[in-house]
């Protein structure tokens, strides 16, 4: 259990350090409103600068410097953060992790250690100010890469430690670059165009590498280019740092859903312009197999498993045919479309004749 310790408090000083620089602001909205009969939510998430806020007055090091109280600030912090990312705590049960650190007179300690963690997103001056270089860009302490490299050892490290299938759920930023590279090239010209606007979905995107290069590389083109992200993941811990790393980059954090890709379908009849996915093949679909028979004989090629469905433990077919599904349709004219990337591991070359090869 001690990667359900190490990994939100990761979470929640990450926030906290990316919050800090408009804390004070925020809270004097918090203030204005208290009492009012008007929902500040979105005043304060002007003032954060983000699409999340925390409304109390508390900090990690000021917690941690008075033991005997520490349960109660820590609650009282991580209850006044804006629902969204206090939705991502709860992912990890993390009031249940208060209460046993808080037991086991542990709490104030592990506080201590993360509130001197330094994990500012960029470097910053006496007065709040952003330090720049000598290229006028800003001196980054702990990049979003960096956090999303760290995210990913801490889970593949607890789930190597309990026995768990962690290796399913990463892809090496070189295969990653290589995919994104390969799904936008073709659009250079297009890209280049101002007011450009694309989507992009990975339906098993866990902890958001994949999302994450896409809007990189199209914004490298394009300084003036939308790029909207949209995923869905399966695993509560990738999920969580998703989620959190979208908000921290600005994207819209209810576009990241919970839940199984094929039977709880987090963007029905939504299509994208970029779908690209490294699922975890060789894993059985069988917890989800009546969601998935029901949609193949009831729906047919109306459903997103019309084309067939694979044996009961490889689900990569089904992966495929659900990307297939948000494409958009090309019109008469020969314009719309959608391109996917998509990694299969499972070629018969190496593993047999299965069907994700």
């Amino acid at each position: 259990d001690y990667g359900k310790v190490i990994l939100p408090f990761t979470v929640l000083r990450r926030l906290e350090c990316v919050l800090a620089p408009t804390k004070d602001k925020v809270l004097e909205v918090a203030a204005r409103y208290d009492g009012q009969d008007i929902n500040p939510d979105r005043f304060l998430r002007k003032a954060s600068g983000h699409s999340f806020y925390n409304t109390s007055t508390y900090t990690l090091k000021a917690i941690a410097g008075d033991a005997s109280h520490a349960a109660k600030y820590l609650n009282q912090y991580y209850g006044a953060f804006s629902p969204n990312a206090r939705e991502v705590l709860e992912r990890y049960d993390f009031a249940q992790q208060i209460k046993r650190l808080e037991a086991a007179d542990l709490l104030y300690q592990v506080v201590g250690r993360f509130a001197d963690l330094d994990l500012r997103p960029v470097e910053r001056d006496a007065d709040g100010n952003v330090v720049l270089d000598e290229d006028g860009k800003p001196v980054e302490i702990v990049t979003n890469h960096q956090m999303g490299y760290t995210f990913e050892e801490l889970i593949r490290r607890f789930a190597e430690q309990s026995n768990e299938t962690a290796g399913e759920h990463f892809t090496p930023r070189e295969v990653i670059r290589l995919m994104v590279n390969l799904l936008v090239a073709p659009d250079s010209d297009a890209l280049a165009l101002p007011g450009t606007v694309r989507t992009v979905m990975d339906p098993a995107c866990g902890t958001g590498g994949m999302l994450s290069a896409a809007e990189e590389h199209i914004t490298a083109h394009n300084r003036d280019a939308t790029v909207k992200v949209f995923g869905q993941e399966l695993n509560p811990e990738s999920w969580a740092i998703c989620r959190s790393d979208m908000m921290i980059k600005g994207q819209d954090p209810e576009n990241i859903k919970f839940g199984n890709s094929f039977s709880d379908d987090g963007h029905t009849g939504a299509t994208f312009d970029y779908l690209l996915a490294n699922p975890p093949f060789g894993v059985e679909w069988k917890k989800v197999k009546d969601a998935v028979e029901y949609e193949h004989e009831r729906l047919g090629e109306s459903g997103r498993f019309g084309a067939g469905l694979p044996r009961i433990n490889d689900g990569s077919l089904l992966f495929l045919q659900h990307m297939i599904s948000k494409m958009k349709p090309v019109d008469a004219s020969g314009t719309g479309g959608s391109r996917i990337a998509i990694v299969f591991n499972g070629s018969p070359l190496f593993t047999g004749a299965a069907e994700s090869g």
